[in-house]
């Protein structure tokens, strides 16, 4: 394992410097205090670039081989193209990294669990994958409520993900490597479904989609509004709504209904506590995208895998401990990965899949 620097900082390498890499980056580079970004990866020239630009100074490489070599990088941040995830950790844990990826684990389940058996052979490092709605505030305080009997017990999850209109057309050209609205969007539902609920085992699922307005999403069997729903085997359930195609911006909530309770997060998804009184009446302005919505999500993510990696107490809320995983494992995005590609197969075959 590489070596702790003497600061007692955690140096990390960025892999991958697209839109949402970019902003871990700076997130690593300027708001997380126990981290230093001392490296950052993309095949990209254009890419590469902006990190000579706006960060402060890093080590660049064109190749992941490369960084995975350096000896002074403790940790690596996968943001990169989901069909490259599993190997990617697989080849990280090996030079001795700790690893932070972005979902999903994988788009095959057998990849999936060779990750998680690889990584069984390296306790003392770290592997998380990145499911930032657990970081929240919000949806921790609704974790917290539902983990104190606030609402009885909980049997209902309503959960979805809906992305504002994108008229360039940036989730058809996704669609090819992103395994469909369902592994891309319903996946972070799925994680806080199982989440809220204690994580329970799905045992059939059924979902149904249209495409309203991205025809081009036809070409690879996608569609660009889907719903579905999910059984568990205690009883328990969940419905999801993905979509790509609000007018209004990233609308994400979810509604947690228990026997002597109720909780809703986020149905008002506002970009700030201004309303606005003109003649089309009372409003307000909505967050335009995942990263504003999340962007504090984002920030204690990163602060608690730091922390986990120092092995020291993680940000406030991120029930990060000495050393102790922070967010969800491995294990956690195996399972989210098995029911999204399940919802996949039942969009596709118009069929309920039994898993």
């Amino acid at each position: 394992m590489t070596a702790a620097p003497a600061s007692g900082k955690v140096r990390v390498g960025v892999v991958g410097l697209g839109r949402l890499g970019k902003r871990h980056a700076e997130n690593l580079a300027f708001r997380v205090p126990g981290a230093s970004l001392v490296a950052a990866c993309s095949p990209v020239e254009e890419e590469r670039a902006w990190a000579r630009e706006a960060l402060p100074a890093p080590r660049l490489y064109e190749n992941y081989a490369d960084l995975l070599a350096d000896s002074e990088v403790d940790a690596v941040w996968l943001v990169t193209p989901s069909s490259l995830h599993a190997q990617q950790i697989v080849d990280a844990l090996r030079a001795g990294k700790h690893v932070f990826c972005e979902k999903p684990l994988s788009l095959d389940l057998a990849e999936c669990e060779r990750v998680l058996a690889e990584a069984e052979r390296y306790p003392h490092l770290q592997a998380t994958i990145g499911f930032m709605r657990r970081f929240d505030p919000s949806y921790k305080d609704a974790f917290d409520k539902i983990e104190a009997g606030k609402i009885g017990r909980p049997f209902l999850v309503r959960s979805q993900t809906t992305d504002k209109n994108d008229t360039e057309g940036f989730f058809v050209r996704f669609a090819g490597t992103s395994g469909g609205i369902f592994l891309d969007c319903t996946v972070h539902d799925i994680d806080v479904a199982r989440w809220l609920l204690g994580k329970p085992r799905a045992k059939r699922v059924f979902a149904a989609g249209a495409i309203a307005l991205h025809e081009g999403l036809r070409e690879s069997g996608d569609v660009d509004n889907g719903v579905a729903i999910c059984e568990f085997e205690d009883g328990k359930l969940a419905m999801f709504y993905a979509s790509r195609t609000q007018a209004h911006g990233n609308d994400t909530h979810s509604e947690v209904i228990g026997t002597a309770g109720a909780l809703a997060i986020g149905h008002n998804p506002r970009a700030n506590r201004v309303e606005i009184y003109d003649a089309n009446g009372i409003r307000n302005e909505c967050t335009p995208n995942f990263f504003d919505r999340f962007e504090e999500a984002f920030l204690h993510e990163a602060r608690a895998f730091v922390a986990a990696v120092q092995g020291g107490p993680g940000a406030a809320g991120s029930g990060a401990g000495s050393g102790v995983q922070a967010g969800a494992t491995l294990a956690d995005a195996l399972e989210a990965t098995r029911i999204g590609m399940a919802l996949r197969q039942s969009l596709q075959t118009g069929e309920a899949v039994t898993l």
